[in-house]
């Protein structure tokens, strides 16, 4: 790493003549903070040349750098997969880092970049294969469960929580998104490569175990099939009502007990999961018209996606004095409303990069400003940087992942700009994504490995450059 600023340094000052920069940037290849070749757990020939070729035309050795450390960084950390199961299937268990575990949500973010190699590499492709085979078997193991287990933990972290823990299960905390992100990784998958090996009788199944979930919680009849209490200090990590959260008016909303930073929400109807919900069911409505000839089971997801979303825009807009009409971040169907967003993602600003709204929806705009500004409780501006984060982590601790989402949202070039800026500012010189930091210092973060913000990085990096705005990110001078 220190040859690595070296020669950034000596680039910056001029010191290395043009015709040298080109050996200068494939160094960036060679010095990096990447395992090293033998202890990276999954090879895919085709992200090797993406990462080749992005290096090759960033101009900025350190942001070429950051970009090298990060996009593989959950095939190099997290990836464990396996080339056939009993049926000879692939399977792949994805950790989400610095926790032996695979959370849903996580996990498929995580290796969504590289489905669009897929096509180019089988053995890459196969691998994803195995992820959405895998996730898929959770679903149909326990749709309320959040994060898995490889193998069975009867002494698990969580074993002792008050809801119907399993020992394949790391945590049972329900989040629509959970479920969601399944929809939109098999989606994904099946729009890029056409492979249909993997929507079989699992596939179905799981289908409908969401299907059976999400009508579950959109409690009509009762409190619904679950319930979780932990015993703890954190208020946000257990529900009130003797584990079955805030009173709710059955108004068409899917209630959702957490939020996706693993904290109990306040109102149950979170207003960017059921977006979520809305476009994922139509994802699984496409398959199987299209896959299964389901005519039956997809109208099933049309109905509940279009319910859905009526109530979304009955329940979930608020008239801001400031702002005008807004998107809530939570409701509760009796007229109550939370106004402020979470780092998260599926978030109030992540709703446009989801597809879940257009990014030129007015509310979706109003929403956004309300958002990036200090009318929402959890937007935090220091002298390292500013943006978004969350109770997960509290009070003046930023998250990357929202200023990731606000440059993938953004129309401003000069937006764009700054935040991709301040994301080389506030990695703390490790080259590397965090959970959070600290709004006037960046040394202090949390989470020195967590795959999914290093890989959205990547993610964000490679899209600017397909969108055409190479240009932009060489005009980047830090």
């Amino acid at each position: 790493m220190k040859r690595f600023f070296l020669i950034l340094t000596l680039c910056l000052a001029g010191a290395v003549a043009n015709a040298e920069m080109p050996e200068a940037r494939r160094d960036v290849l060679r010095v990096n903070n990447r395992p090293a070749p033998e202890a990276r757990l999954f090879r895919s020939e085709a992200v090797e040349r993406q990462i080749r070729e992005v290096a090759k035309q960033l101009t900025n050795l350190r942001l070429a750098w950051m970009f090298v450390n990060c996009y593989p960084n959950t095939l190099d950390t997290t990836v464990h997969y396996t080339e056939a199961d009993e049926q000879g299937m692939p399977d792949t268990f994805v950790y989400t880092g610095d926790i032996h575990a695979m959370w849903l949500r996580d996990s498929g973010a995580q290796v969504f970049p590289y489905v669009q190699l897929a096509p180019r590499d089988k053995h890459l492709q196969r691998m994803l294969a195995g992820v959405v085979l895998r996730q898929l078997r959770c679903v149909c193991l326990d749709p309320y469960a959040n994060a898995f287990n490889q193998q069975p933990r009867p002494d698990g972290d969580w074993m002792g929580d008050l809801t119907k823990m399993n020992p394949l299960l790391h945590e049972r905390k329900w989040e629509i998104d959970s479920l969601c992100y399944v929809l939109r990784l098999a989606y994904e998958y099946w729009r890029v490569t056409g492979d249909e090996s993997v929507f079989g009788d699992l596939w179905l199944e799981a289908v409908g175990q969401i299907l059976t979930t999400f009508r579950d919680q959109q409690r009509k009849e009762g409190h619904g099939q679950y319930r979780f209490q932990r015993r703890t200090e954190r208020a946000s990590d257990t529900m009130l009502n003797d584990g079955w959260g805030a009173p709710v008016r059955p108004v068409g909303l899917i209630a959702s007990a957490f939020r996706p930073s693993d904290d109990s929400t306040t109102l149950l109807f979170l207003v960017p999961s059921n977006f979520m919900a809305v476009t994922q069911l139509r994802h699984a409505a496409e398959i199987l018209n299209k896959v299964n000839r389901r005519a039956d089971l997809a109208r099933q997801c049309t109905d509940l996606a279009d319910e859905v979303s009526d109530a979304l825009q009955r329940y979930a807009i608020h008239q801001h004095p400031k702002y005008g009409p807004i998107y809530a971040f939570e409701v509760d169907g009796f007229g109550n409303q939370i106004l402020m967003d979470d780092a998260n993602v599926p978030s109030l600003l992540a709703m446009a990069y989801l597809g879940d709204v257009p990014v030129n929806d007015p509310i979706y705009q109003n929403t956004r400003r309300f958002v990036w500004s200090e009318d929402n409780p959890y937007f935090f501006r220091g002298k390292a940087g500013e943006g978004i984060g969350g109770p997960h982590i509290g009070f003046d601790y930023v998250w990357p992942m929202s200023i990731m989402m606000k440059a993938f949202t953004s129309q401003d070039d000069a937006e764009i700009k700054q935040c991709i800026e301040m994301l080389m500012r506030t990695d703390a010189e490790t080259g590397f994504m965090h959970e959070s930091f600290y709004k006037d210092d960046a040394t202090k973060f949390t989470r020195k490995w967590f795959a999914w913000q290093n890989t959205l990085f990547g993610e964000l990096i490679l899209r600017l450059i397909n969108e055409g705005k190479l240009d932009l990110l060489n005009s980047i001078k830090d």
